[in-house]
Order: C-alpha cells, then structure tokens, then sequence
C-alpha cells in the first residue's frame, strides 16, 4: 500500500493535467464558506486546494511528494505546502479548524492517523473526506475502469466508523462531468497508482488498449464526457483521550497562528 501512494510522484505531470477536480458545492459543504483555517492531507497536486483556498481559507496542503506539491505550489501559491505524512503531521495540538483529504484517506495508515488528525484539530473540528467516482452504470466508463482493474467503485456509509475520537459522519452525494479527448482520457489511466507501478512494455500495452478503446467510443472533437459521483463525508472530532494530553506539542512546531472555527450550511 505504501509503495503504490509513493508512485504518484512518478505520475505527477499527468495527475495534474487529467485528473478530475471537485464540484465547487462540493468544496464549500466540506470545508465550510467562512474563512478559517484548513489542512489537507495528501493534498497532492491541488485538485481540491485552490478551491478551498478560493473561499478565503488559510490552507496547509501535506503531501509526502515533493513532486506533486511542486504542482500544487504553481497551481495556488497562497498555499502553504509541507512535505509530510498523513500519520505524523507536523503541526501543533488543536491548530486547525478543518482536515480534509480528497482522494487520499484510503492511503493512510488510519491506526496513526486518525489520531493525528484529531490532536491538530481545534474542539469541534471537523473532518472531511471526499473521492471522486466513476459512474460504472456507463458501459465505456466500465470498460475503462475495467482496464485500470476496477471493477468496482464505493466508499461505504462511514469512513470513520470504526473510530471513538469521531462522531458519524454525515454523506452527501455530488455529480460533475469532465471532458475528455483521446490524449486526455490516455493520460488520466496513466495517473494511476497501478499504471505508474508497471513495466514500460506493460504501460505502453495498457494505454495503447486505452486509446483504441477511445477509437471505438469518440466523438470526434467533442470528446467524451465522464461521469462523476462526488461522495463526500464530514465528521466532527469528539475526543483524543490520553492521545492528545500526551503528544500535544511534542516535536511539532506550528509557525502559522491564526484561524476561526468554520460554520458549516
């Protein structure tokens, strides 16, 4: 699991082109639309970060990727951008208002992070979590799944249901499109985690598959549209027992002061 997040640098040019991003409704019900201070963990490229950062939020993006923080950094300099983990953030006790992790969670070693995530959050913070999936109900959004090796999409009811330091998540579901043409729908498969971890024989052989795929479906210069289903959740944190008395400002400095508790609609 670790190796395939760490692969992403590898793919970071084609992450930041292809990608999809998050319905502008979907930002503000995560992140809330008063300003106040906001983490992201596994921020990689920013493809939820300018949006969060556009609403007047101060925001900390985490990646353990420098590569994918470079993106990041061109894409919304506001940001301030550390090189970190998910299960060790190097922030105070109680600093933030928001932790958000857009297409990120599924990687991190929840047993240490969650933890984390609640120590950095201020009492009544919130957690938000969001992944974008692919309408399978779409027989050429199928096939390309297929061919990444999904045959499935889901998150679950609750991301944090096996957590005390979390109250039930609320869910909302949210759908956008996204264009693409044959160059656009190739590099989208190359952004994966399991294309990046391929030989170049194998990769060559996937995305060749890709783009006849794309031969037999376009639309010529229109391209072809995907669809997306935004699932998002957002949990308050409810409790760091001993966790929080014991590790609060060890080893972690926080330069950035500042932050207001983030009304949610």
């Amino acid at each position: 699991m670790l190796a395939r997040a760490a692969s992403f640098g590898e793919v970071a040019d084609e992450y930041a082109d292809h990608r999809p991003g998050y319905p502008d409704e979907a930002v503000r019900w995560l992140v809330g639309a008063s300003p106040g201070r906001v983490l992201e963990l596994g921020a990689g490229t920013g493809k939820l970060t300018a949006g969060s950062a556009g609403l007047g939020h101060e925001v900390i993006a985490v990646d353990p990727s420098a590569e994918m923080l470079g993106h990041l950094q061109r894409r919304t300099p506001a940001a301030h951008a550390l090189v970190a983990r998910a299960e060790h953030i190097p922030l105070a006790t109680g600093s933030v208002d928001v932790v958000v992790a857009a297409q990120a969670f599924h990687w991190f070693d929840q047993e240490q992070a969650l933890p984390e995530i609640a120590r950095v959050l201020r009492p009544g913070g919130v957690l938000s979590l969001v992944w974008n999936n692919g309408d399978l109900t779409v027989p050429w959004v199928k096939k390309v799944f297929a061919l990444m090796g999904i045959t499935h999409t889901g998150v679950g009811d609750d991301p944090v249901e096996h957590s005390d330091l979390f109250t039930t998540s609320e869910a909302k579901v949210f759908r956008h499109w996204q264009q693409f043409h044959r160059g656009s729908l190739i590099g989208f498969v190359a952004s994966q985690s399991r294309s990046a971890r391929m030989t170049p024989a194998e990769r060559e052989e996937l995305l060749s598959r890709v783009g006849a795929l794309y031969d037999g479906y376009g639309r010529g210069p229109d391209g072809m549209l995907m669809p997306w289903k935004t699932y998002a959740y957002r949990a308050r944190v409810s409790g760091l027992g001993n966790y929080r008395r014991e590790t609060a400002g060890a080893g972690r400095s926080d330069e950035l002061d500042g932050g207001l508790l983030i009304d949610f609609p």
